[in-house]
This record gives structure tokens, C-alpha cells and sequence, in this order.
């Protein structure tokens, strides 16, 4: 007996090691691990990621929260408006294949492929997708509670002890930064809640994390938007980053099939009754959908995240990289200011520019330009007849002008009101194009001829909003059937509809006689103040892109500031029109022997963020006050627009500011130098010629910002004299030894002695 027990638990000792065995081989094939050379992530059988490491560091350091695992992707039906999650993965190592199973029945094929630097994450197949409108990369779930860069979806922890962060690059234009659920792929520009360091700036008792907020003033003034200076208030310009209730940053991206006709309830600034949303119809793009969206995920110290891993990722994945002084515009040593006219004189401004150091000459004291394909490109005439650019020995045309100016390697430039077409242009107005965008699609329901007012339509529904969703602007509020634009204001409330305060013949075209049936479109339209204008449909706009390229060769030009840079959403399409406007003029561009156009605008988005120099919005002591040392002393733009630049692995922008005139002294330009490159931000200096010649420290002030300048495109700034520069209580004072060498000096207070700080050197490579 005691034989036969011992027989027995052997066995049963065996089944139990043999069990065991099977398990933990089953519990190790139920998950999957990747690495580069500075992040981890581990996948477990249901497709999702359970953990993403710092691998740099012993022990590794994890970024995954507990109890909170992130979907690889995730499907987005497009009729309910739900998320399907993945329920079960495996994976094929010879094809680096995951398949994941939906809780809706479809089956997906993704692939990932682990680089040096990154993993990359392309989606093959997917089948069936009734009703899948959109697929979304994440979101994927970080413990980073420190900088949310919500426009290319980062997270990052700057402190010196985790020194880590983690986000995406969208690797082809139909991945967008943001969720599936984003209205007309631009998300709500608002306030969140979020402070950065809770130790430092602990939120209110009556404010929580991830808390929206509408922007100030009315709606309709922009600079009256940013409204708050408290740190915890955090400008939202994407949402490709977003935090829970504790703070934690998770970063997304998706791609949508753009092939189907949608109508979308947008507005850009939704929160606010001067830009309630209107319901918009979304144009079918044939061939532009979801399959082969693409994404790099990576993980890296935060130190060398830009120029160590994503300019990698922009170069290997060949992603727009634009250039100035041979380096990519996102190297902070790359960073530049340029020059704002002022005062509609020209004689010096070549010579200011070159000696300053600059490279670009903003022509803004010359208004806008508007995209007007009737002139061919030719803003001056195709003989160069006009002469707009005014000096005392002899007006010249933008293309002399612009030759003058490529002898000291600077570029010239104007501000176009981006895709507005504008009235008495050759798409609009007196003869519209059939290529206008538009809100709604009605018919006529009667004749109508020449002097007829009566306007009947077979459905009034939606009919009644005004223009577009910015400003709702009453002037703007028009309908075109065949050749013609008309003028309404509401409609009747009950049948037969009509249409209410009709003007025929608006903006100079021609009243006609149209038949019952005929196409009614109630156009999507831009914003009054000096900005109206229609918005084309996306082939019309490829044209528009093409013609501003065509411009830059013809004329010599190679800058734009694109004011009206959100109007570029008001086709439905957001950051993909944005993607696909700003590709199609550099493809052109470059065809045409154009290398690099630098481009400033309104706005910021993960559209743009590729192509896009810098962002030189707004000015003055909105954006950074010389004289206070503050960070935006009249409204909180400058700390708004710093915070989400810097967090975004963007250079921040001080504005068209700090105007050379007689009482200005070299102290002041010592100290926004510093700041400049400190915090790694551009600005447009605003120069008007009597002003600066009547200034008698203008010959210093020159020589300051030159020596900072040429200090700057050295790399000859490490990250602990950056991080000092940015202490607005010292003065800062740079000597150049030699070409490689400069030394810097720091008053500690108003009126202390200056001491040697340190001496810098130029950086290799630079």
C-alpha cells in the first residue's frame, strides 16, 4: 500500500511539474516582446500592450500603468460611433504579423517590424469592415504626468531622474494625429486642465486633471483667446496626447476611409457661441482610406529624442525634411529669426537682414496676397511691369527685389490668406468655379429668372445656419447655382420653403435664369474682417497649392505667412487637407527647382508640423514683453503658444516683436537673445528703416544679435547653459573670441557686475 500511495503522488507530482511546463510555455507564447536600443514593449495574447520601458537603465524603468493596458488598434464604427476592441492576438515571426480578433467579428492583419530606433506598425488587411469608418493606433497609455505634446503625440518627462519619452509619427498623410472620434479630423481648440509638476504648481481644490475649459473673449478676437496664465491651463491644439484624471498622458493616432461621402457637425472652437458647429458635408476622396496607415511608436531618453530617434524616423521613412543652413528646421541650432518690415520702405532691408544674420525678409507692411490663379503666378505681370517694392533709387518688382536679396543668401516673402479665394479672383467671383466647396446640397423647386428674389428649395434642413463655423459671418452667407452666388439670410419656417433676404448677383456675378431642379449649394465659406473667401474643394485646392509654388519660381519668392492657416479644415478633411495642401506645394516646388519654402501661419497642427519653419504668430507684449521679462505680460498667448511649441519638439515663437527704434538699447537685445536660444524659440523682428536709422545703438544692437546668432548655428549651447538662459532675473552678455569660440558672461540682478559664466565652443558637425 504505501508503495502503491508512493507510485501514486509521483505521478501526481509529475502531472503537476509536467502542467506547470505546458503553462508557463503557453503563458510565454500568450505574449510577445520587442525591443530597440532604448525601448521595450510587450504585447499579451488579447493585442494589447502591457508594458513599455525605459531599457537604457538598471532596472528598467516602466512606463505602462498598472492596470491599464493599451490596444495596439483599435476599429471605430462609424455608424454607432463605438470602438471595437481586440479580444484575442497572434503572431506569425517569419511575417512579423500580428492577427487580431475584434469583439465585432473582424479580423485585422498588422505588422510590426522593430528598427535600431523605433517599431513600425502598418495595417495590411482588414476583413470585414461594414461599417469600420476608422481605425486608431492606441491609445497608447503612459504613467508620464510632466509635458503632453498634443500635436504629435508625445509624452515626455524632462526631469533630470526619468529624463524618458515616449511617442508616434504618422508614417503616410492618411494617419492623422488624434482619435477616431475627431470631428472633422481638427480637434476642439480649448483649455484643459493639466499642471506639469504637481509639486510646483498643485492644482486648485476645484480643479481636476483632463478638465475642459472654452477659450476667452468673444469668439471672434484671437487674441483675446488666451485667457488664462495659471501653468495648469494647457492650450490644446491637437489631440494626439490626452490625460485621465491623474494626469496621465496617452498618445493616439488614426486613419479614416476618406472614400465615402459624410456630413460632420464641426466647429473648431466649438465651446464658444460665436463658433457653434454647422453641419458640413465631407467631400468622397476616391483611394484615400485606412488600409496601409503606418505609424512609428518609439521610446527614448527625452535628451536626444528629436535629433537622436525622430529625425531618424523622418529620414529613413523619407518624411518631409526641410532645410536651413544645411540643417533640418527642427535642429534647435537651426532655429533663426527673420525680418518683418515695417514702414513700406526697402532700402535698407537687404543690408539689415544680411548682417543680422537672418535669412528670411517677411514683406508684411505689403498686405495680403490672395490666391488668384488668374494671374498665372505672376504677381507683378508677366513682363515684371509693376514695381511694388519701394526704394528711393527706384521701385523694383518682387523678382528684382528677390535677386537683390539671394546675393546674401536671403529669401523673400509674403502672407497669403492660404486657401480663401477671394472675390474678383479667378475662382470665385465674377465667374465662380464648379470646384467650391460646400455646406449643404438642395434643388430648386421653381423657375427662377433674372430679378427673381422668390427662392424656393425642396428641403430647408440646415438651411438656416450662417456661413461658415468661424464667425458665422452674415456677409458670407451665399448659395451658387450654375454660374451664379446669391445672397440669403435664413428661411422660411414653413412649405413652401424659401429662402429669406436674397440678394441675386452677389459679389459681381451674374444673375441667371435657373430651372426647377437645378443644384442649390449653400457654400462653405472662410471669415469676414478682410478674410473672405470661398473654400475650394480638395482637387481646386491642389490647384491653389500648386499655383503658390508656381509664385515662389516666378517671382523669386521662398517665405509665406499663411494667415487663415485653419481655413485649410473647412472642407471637413482637417489635418489629412492640411497634409495633402502643404505636399502638394513642395512636390511642385521642388519640381520647379524651388528647394525649401519657409513658411510661418496661423496655426499649428499635426498637418503642418512637418513641413512648417516656424510659428511667428501674433506680437508684441502678447507674446513675450522685452521689458517685464514675461512670457505673454498683456494676455497669456506667449505662455500658451511656448508651452505647446516646446512640448511639441517645435521652436517656439516670440511674434512679430522687439522693433529697433530710438530709445532701444542693446541690454534689451542681450536678454531676448538669450531667451531666444534658450528656450529655443524665433521671432520676426519688426524693422521700419526711419526708425532704425534714428536708433544710436543701432550699430551694437546689430552686433549683438549677430554674435548670438552665429553662437547659435555653432550648436555651441549645451543643455545646462540652455536651461540658465531661460532665468529671466540674470542678464546675459555673449563675446565672441574667435569663429569657433565665444564666452559668456551673467549679472545676477539689475546693476550686479558681470562674471565669466563659461566659454562655449562650436559643436561638432556644425
Amino acid at each position: 500500500m504505501m508503495k502503491n500511495c508512493f507510485n501514486t503522488n509521483r505521478r501526481k507530482l509529475r502531472f503537476l511539474v509536467l502542467f506547470s511546463l505546458l503553462s508557463l510555455t503557453f503563458s510565454v507564447k500568450a505574449q510577445w516582446n520587442f525591443r530597440t536600443g532604448y525601448f521595450g514593449i510587450q504585447i499579451d495574447k488579447r493585442g494589447y500592450i502591457t508594458s513599455m520601458k525605459n531599457i537604457t537603465v538598471s532596472p528598467e524603468r516602466e512606463f505602462s500603468p498598472a492596470g491599464k493596458p493599451s490596444p495596439l488598434m483599435l476599429l471605430y464604427d462609424g455608424v454607432k460611433k463605438v470602438y471595437y476592441e481586440p479580444a484575442k492576438a497572434s503572431f506569425d515571426k517569419s511575417g512579423n504579423v500580428f492577427t487580431l480578433h475584434y469583439t465585432n467579428g473582424s479580423i485585422a492583419r498588422v505588422v510590426l517590424e522593430q528598427d535600431k530606433k523605433y517599431f513600425r506598425l502598418t495595417l495590411q488587411s482588414l476583413s470585414p469592415r461594414k461599417n469600420i469608418e476608422g481605425i486608431q493606433w492606441g491609445p497608447y497609455h503612459t504613467n508620464i504626468t510632466n509635458l503632453l505634446g498634443e500635436i504629435i503625440g508625445v509624452a515626455r518627462d524632462t526631469s533630470e531622474a526619468v529624463n524618458f519619452a515616449i511617442g508616434m509619427l504618422a508614417l503616410n498623410d492618411n494617419t492623422l494625429g488624434g482619435t477616431s472620434t475627431t470631428i472633422g479630423d481638427a480637434a476642439p481648440f480649448q483649455y484643459i486642465i493639466h499642471t506639469p509638476d504637481a509639486k510646483r504648481f498643485p492644482l486648485p481644490a476645484h480643479l481636476h486633471e483632463g478638465q475642459v475649459f472654452s477659450l476667452g473673449g468673444n469668439g471672434i478676437s484671437d487674441v483675446a483667446f488666451y485667457a488664462h496664465k495659471e501653468p495648469w491651463y494647457r492650450i490644446m491644439y491637437g489631440n494626439a496626447a490626452e490625460v485621465d484624471k491623474e494626469g496621465r498622458i496617452s498618445i493616439s493616432y488614426h486613419s479614416r476611409d476618406r472614400t465615402t461621402e459624410r456630413e460632420v457637425f464641426f466647429s473648431l472652437i466649438p465651446h464658444m457661441a460665436a463658433n457653434i458647429p454647422n453641419h458640413l458635408m465631407v467631400q468622397p476622396l476616391p483611394g484615400v482610406d485606412f488600409i496601409g496607415s503606418s505609424v512609428a511608436l518609439w521610446g527614448s531618453p527625452d535628451s536626444i529624442a528629436l535629433m537622436d530617434v525622430m529625425q531618424e524616423i523622418v529620414l529613413k521613412e523619407k518624411l518631409p525634411y526641410p532645410t536651413v543652413n544645411n540643417k533640418w528646421v527642427k535642429d534647435p541650432a537651426a532655429y533663426v529669426p527673420d525680418v518683418l518690415t515695417s514702414g513700406g520702405l526697402y532700402d535698407s532691408t537687404i543690408a539689415y537682414a544680411a548682417r543680422l544674420g537672418f535669412k528670411a525678409i517677411s514683406l508684411y507692411d505689403m498686405g495680403f496676397l490672395r490666391a488668384d490663379r488668374g494671374n498665372g503666378g505672376y504677381l507683378d505681370g508677366r513682363g515684371y511691369e509693376k514695381k511694388p517694392i519701394k526704394l528711393t533709387s527706384g521701385n523694383l518688382s518682387h523678382k528684382s527685389f528677390s535677386v537683390q536679396a539671394a546675393r546674401h543668401g536671403l529669401l523673400i516673402g509674403r502672407t497669403p490668406i492660404t486657401n480663401a479665394l477671394a472675390p474678383g479672383t479667378l475662382d470665385a467671383s465674377p465667374v465662380p468655379s464648379d470646384s467650391l466647396w460646400y455646406q449643404q446640397k438642395r434643388l430648386l423647386t421653381k423657375n427662377i429668372g433674372p430679378n427673381d428674389t422668390l427662392i424656393y428649395v425642396n428641403d430647408p434642413k440646415y438651411l438656416e445656419e450662417i456661413g461658415s463655423w468661424e464667425g458665422h459671418c452674415q456677409n458670407l452667407n451665399m448659395i451658387k447655382i450654375g454660374k451664379e452666388l446669391i445672397y440669403y439670410l435664413g428661411v422660411s419656417d414653413r412649405a413652401p420653403y424659401r429662402l429669406l433676404n436674397v440678394q441675386r448677383g452677389y459679389w459681381k456675378t451674374t444673375p441667371g435664369t435657373h430651372k426647377a431642379g437645378d443644384t442649390i449649394y449653400k457654400l462653405q465659406v472662410t471669415v469676414n474682417y478682410g478674410y473672405d473667401g470661398l473654400i475650394p474643394n480638395m482637387q481646386l485646392q491642389d490647384e491653389i497649392a500648386a499655383h503658390y509654388a508656381d509664385i515662389c519660381r516666378l517671382n523669386g519668392l521662398a517665405y509665406y505667412d499663411f494667415d487663415g492657416q485653419e481655413f485649410l479644415f473647412n472642407n471637413g478633411h482637417g489635418y489629412y487637407s492640411t497634409k495633402r495642401f502643404f505636399r502638394k506645394m513642395f512636390e511642385r516646388a521642388s519640381q520647379q527647382g524651388v528647394s525649401y519654402i519657409r513658411f510661418t501661419g496661423a496655426t499649428l497642427s499635426e498637418g503642418s508640423w512637418h513641413y512648417q519653419s516656424i510659428w511667428n504668430v501674433g506680437g508684441g507684449k502678447n507674446l513675450y514683453d522685452a521689458d517685464t521679462r514675461e512670457w505673454g505680460s498683456a494676455t497669456s498667448q506667449g505662455k500658451d503658444l511656448r508651452d505647446v511649441t516646446y512640448a511639441n519638439f517645435f521652436p517656439a515663437g516670440m511674434g512679430g516683436n522687439f522693433p529697433i527704434k530710438a530709445n532701444s538699447t542693446v541690454e534689451q537685445y542681450e536678454h531676448i537673445q538669450a531667451v531666444s536660444v534658450g528656450i529655443g524659440s524665433t521671432y520676426s523682428l519688426t524693422l521700419n528703416q526711419k526708425d532704425v536709422e534714428s536708433c544710436s545703438q543701432k550699430e551694437a544692437i546689430f552686433h549683438v544679435i549677430r554674435t548670438w546668432e552665429n553662437a547659435r548655428a555653432a550648436n555651441a549651447f549645451p543643455r545646462w547653459v540652455k536651461k540658465l538662459l531661460t532665468d529671466p532675473a540674470q542678464s546675459f552678455r555673449l563675446e565672441a573670441k574667435d569663429d569657433n569660440t565665444w564666452k559668456l558672461y551673467s549679472a545676477k540682478s539689475k546693476g550686479a557686475a558681470y562674471q565669466l559664466v563659461t566659454e562655449l565652443k562650436r559643436a561638432e558637425g556644425y
